[in-house]
């Protein structure tokens, strides 16, 4: 009985700081929108209904991707790479940190509805505040002009900021917790990556022949992909925010 409590708390103690970086991720974005909207005399909103059904749309794209997961040669099972960090991107891109953020959101909640966890939601927590490294840096750097050298400047900014924090959180809190949740020794999960690579000993060696290749892969051909077809995308995404004076001026 006093092991069902203790693992019962250990989860709701988990599920508490989960939320606890999902707000603090909202409030970044939230806190340099605010500061960029009186930086522009007001303009803009944070949400419009546009901004609110491309987040849907984004959404339901980066979980068909993320459901698409690859298994990588250099990394134990666990570790996989999915593109669902494109259209995430290209909605921050396109509308805002603020939006990037509320999609790698919306991914996660969906991807547990259609698939449920099995990693007591460790690699859902994983999945969103690593993505939420990459996005914010790049869609902050990316507002300040909009440019295809500043998309690209972005990109690789949060994928040196991705593969950093990425690498660091991973072994720091990730796979102490996966272990603590799951009563597992770390020394268990390790030996899963001395298996598919022998080089990896311990925690340390883990993160940096596996997580951190694993984020600059991620990182690099997100990034290429977005910088690519973004700018083709960019007018029908940005359509809808033009005034209606200047849509019907064109049109004749």
């Amino acid at each position: 009985m006093n092991d069902l409590m203790k693992a019962v708390t250990e989860n709701l103690i988990f599920v508490a700081e989960f939320l606890g970086i999902v707000v603090l991720m909202f409030a970044i974005a939230y806190i340099y929108e605010k500061w960029s909207m009186k930086k522009n005399a007001g303009k803009g909103r944070l949400f419009s209904t546009r901004k609110v059904s491309m987040i849907g749309m984004f959404s339901a794209i980066a979980v068909i991707l993320m459901l698409l997961e690859f298994p990588l040669f250099f990394a134990p099972g666990f570790y996989k790479l999915d593109f669902s960090e494109i259209p995430v991107l290209i909605g921050a891109f396109a509308f805002g940190p603020m939006t990037g953020v509320a999609i790698e959101f919306c991914k996660i909640l969906l991807e547990l509805i259609l698939k449920g966890t099995t990693t007591a939601f460790v690699g859902e927590l994983a999945n969103f505040i690593i993505g939420c490294s990459f996005i914010l840096p790049a869609s902050i750097i990316y507002s300040h002009k909009k440019s295809k050298k500043t998309a690209l400047i972005g990109s690789v900014t949060g994928t040196v900021c991705m593969t950093i924090f990425g690498t660091a959180f991973n072994a720091i809190y990730l796979l102490p917790k996966f272990a603590q949740l799951y009563g597992m020794p770390l020394d268990a999960i390790v030996e899963m990556g001395t298996v598919v690579n022998p080089a990896i000993n311990s925690v340390t060696t883990m993160v940096i022949f596996a997580v951190a290749p694993l984020n600059i892969l991620k990182g690099a051909s997100v990034s290429a992909i977005t910088v690519l077809i973004y700018k083709k995308l960019s007018p029908i995404l940005k359509e809808g925010h033009r005034k209606p004076e200047i849509r019907k001026a064109e049109k004749n």
